[in-house]
């Protein structure tokens, strides 16, 4: 199915593109950064994931609608359950040093997050085919997964004390 975008739907869009890119570059470039193996690994997912929805705005982008059917949906749960499971069984007796280092890393990604999230929810406001809604939408779901994945690990890492 090919669509046609109109112009501020193509600058949306190229905004999640260029938002996508430094999410994949930071995650990364953070995993290679971070001194907890489960840190990393959590990283290297997140940067997997990353990658899917770049390919996605960038089927949008040329006009056509990306699957992002059940095998993705299950992929993805699955990754999250394994993610949490990882978080969960986490070693919290670190060194201070690589903790505070991983801190701000995480720190950043979680910030990162957020903004990306929020960008997204304004995107689908103003996109005219159902069909792209449903896409970004289901891409902001997973940037608030991570956004949660992150803040568990702080959370269970005593890196993050909600108030």
């Amino acid at each position: 199915m090919n669509i046609q975008l109109t112009q501020k739907e193509t600058m949306l869009l190229k905004d999640q593109q260029s938002h996508e890119e430094m999410c994949i570059k930071k995650y990364n470039n953070y995993a290679n950064q971070a001194q907890d193996p489960q840190l990393k690994q959590l990283f290297k997912d997140h940067a997997s994931q990353e990658q899917q929805h770049l390919d996605s705005i960038n089927q949008l982008l040329n006009g056509q609608i990306p699957n992002t059917g059940q095998q993705n949906q299950q992929q993805s749960q699955q990754q999250n359950q394994q993610t949490q499971q990882n978080i969960q069984s986490a070693n919290q007796n670190q060194n201070t040093a690589n903790n505070s280092m991983d801190a701000d890393l995480c720190n950043d990604l979680l910030m990162t997050e957020k903004y990306v999230s929020a960008t997204y929810n304004t995107a689908i406001f103003e996109f005219t085919n159902t069909n792209v809604r449903q896409i970004l939408n289901h891409i902001q779901k997973e940037e608030q997964q991570h956004g949660e994945d992150i803040f568990n690990y702080m959370q269970s890492h005593g890196m993050y004390q909600p108030q």
